[in-house]
Formats: C-alpha cells, structure tokens, sequence
C-alpha cells in the first residue's frame, strides 16, 4: 500500500523519536548516576540500541520504509533510489523526531541528570563522544560500521525472503544487526551510524542548562554527521553495482 507523504513523514518522524527514547534511554540508564540501571555495561546499550531500531521499523517500516537516519535516506537519493523532493523532507522529519526523542529522554531522566557530575557520562546520553579523543579514528569506525548496517540493511531487504511478506523478520534482522554493531564497533565512538542521532541530541544537549553538563564538544560533531552519509553513499553505490537495487 502507498500511503501519502505526510503519512511517510509522520512515520519518519515518529519513528526517529521512538528511536532516540528507547536508545538513548538505555545509554541514559548506564550513565547516570541513581538510576536502576547505573553501570550496567555496555550490554545494555547494544540490546537497547538494537530494540530502539527494530521496534520503530516493526512499526513503521511497510509505511516509510523505515530509513529513520539521514545518511540512509542522502544515500538512496544520491544514488538514484529515492526521490530528493521527497529526501529533504524525511531528513527534516528525522531530525525533529530525534531532538523530540531526547527531550522525552531528558525528561524522564531530570533528577539524575541533577546528580551527575560526569560532564562526559551527560553528553553520552545525548551524543557520541570520541574515547581517545581522535577524530580521525572516530571517522574510521563510523565509515564502516555504517557502511555494514547500510550495506547489511540493503541486504536484508532486497532478499526473495523480504519481499515476499516477510517483512517482519527482515526488521528483526537489522535490529540485531544494529545490536552487534553497536557491540562489536561501540567502544571508540558510541557508535552514532546516524547523522540524526547524533547532531539533533548534541543541540538539545547545548541548549538546555544542565547543571554538570560540560561541552558538547563540537570540534567532533561533525564526524558523526559526515562519516555516515560517507558511507552511506558508498554502501548504496557498492550494493546496487554488485546486486541491483
């Protein structure tokens, strides 16, 4: 079924903000001081982070197609799979749906956000942040950890299995593939894989007078914004060449 732009977009939109809420929730239960969930580990996040994109593609991806990250949606117009009069839109309707998800976050974590003292635990729950400080490292594992979920995620798609009604367990798929990523790729950067995750939080996190807040580092900001859409043109490039989109 064709559903109408603003449907699709309402998707996109909905969909990037339930994203944020359950991803960044999880990083937010980890990282912050008094929660139920404080110094967990890293396995909560990838879980979390894996649920946070295939619970919203579950729900909206036989809508939108459940691209919820700019990168994605830059990669299939630049090479030729998607619209642009139809790009710009759903980049908007991502990004507004990823700073409403944040301030759903903020929101429900404010009083443990009161009691962190650890400007970089608070700008994880926002944004990626480089753990050795290095932008050129963090441009490397973003490229290619988003070059495997764009690459992965087209694969998963454009398999017989998918495009006969199986569509749920193709969205499952890239939910765990987003786990593994998140688990195999996370200790240098975060990871974002997502222009949207990453720049719409860290102007929410710049915005708001958090009490220990800290920077929100935006000598690094750009790397998680320009290394997925990258790699994203070059995953959808490589796919399409190799197996046809």
């Amino acid at each position: 079924m064709d559903f109408p732009l603003f449907t699709r977009l309402a998707a996109e939109f909905f969909g990037t903000a339930i994203m944020l809420m359950l991803g960044n929730g999880s990083v937010a239960d980890v990282e912050l001081k008094g929660t139920k969930g404080y110094h967990s580990g890293w396995i909560t996040i990838s879980i979390g982070y894996g649920f946070a994109v295939l619970v919203p593609a579950l729900m909206f991806g036989s809508v939108s197609g459940g691209q919820f990250n700019p990168a994605m949606t830059l990669g299939l117009a630049i090479n030729g799979a998607f619209p642009w009069n139809e790009a710009f839109l759903y980049i908007l309707a991502q990004f507004l749906g990823a700073i409403a998800g944040q301030l759903v976050v903020v929101a429900c974590f404010y009083p443990h956000y009161d009691i962190t003292e650890d400007p970089e635990s608070i700008l994880g729950t926002f944004s990626t942040i480089s753990a050795t400080n290095s932008r050129f490292n963090g441009f490397v594992n973003e490229f290619f950890g988003t070059f495997t979920l764009v690459f992965g995620a087209l694969a998963i798609t454009h398999t017989s299995f998918f495009e006969h009604g199986n569509q749920g367990a193709g969205y499952i798929g890239i939910g765990l593939l987003v786990m593994v990523l998140v688990t195999s790729f996370g200790g240098p950067t975060g990871p974002a894989l997502n222009p949207a995750r990453d720049l719409g939080p860290r102007i929410i996190h710049a915005l708001l007078p958090l009490k220990h807040k800290g920077s929100s580092q935006w000598d690094y900001a750009w790397v998680p914004v320009l290394a997925p859409i990258c790699a994203a043109v070059s995953g959808v490039l490589i796919y399409n060449i190799i197996f046809g989109l």
